[in-house]
């Protein structure tokens, strides 16, 4: 079934996104569009329950839909690694390795990036990369 999706460029970059903010993502095998819900208890934040109906069609027609899996923290934790490793500032890299070894590493690394100048950017462009691959893998598998 997965073979039949053909995504393009900007539904790559759709699904990447939703998944990047941790939304789940969905892609529609008869409409070819791709739907985003929340992947937490959304009632408190859903007033005008703007996610029900795509609740509901994914709840009615599991089968008319794929879903993209997110990233297990072990994996988001892998390409804070590989970044790291490939940053080309010795004290920016020594400071991500060490604080990859520490309690809430990713707390500390976002801390680190955020303060990074123009690595900051070099960061969200590598994990942007990974990500795509990421979906683009799921669709190979």
């Amino acid at each position: 079934m997965k073979n039949r999706i053909k995504l393009t460029e900007e539904q790559i970059n759709e699904v990447v996104d939703n998944l990047e903010i941790g939304m789940k993502s969905f892609y529609n095998l008869t409409s070819g569009e791709i739907i985003a819900i929340p992947d937490f208890d959304f009632d408190a934040f859903d007033r005008d329950n703007i996610w029900q109906e795509s609740i509901d069609e994914i709840d009615e027609n599991p089968n008319q839909f794929f879903e993209f899996e997110m990233l297990e923290s072990q994996d988001s934790f892998q390409i804070m690694a590989d970044f790291a490793e490939q940053v080309d500032n010795p004290r920016l890299q020594s400071k991500l390795i060490k604080v990859l070894d520490s309690k809430k590493p990713f707390q500390k690394f976002k801390w680190e990036i955020d303060n990074s100048g123009p690595y900051r950017q070099q960061w969200f462009e590598f994990r942007k990369v990974r990500y795509i691959k990421w979906v683009l893998d799921q669709l190979d598998d």
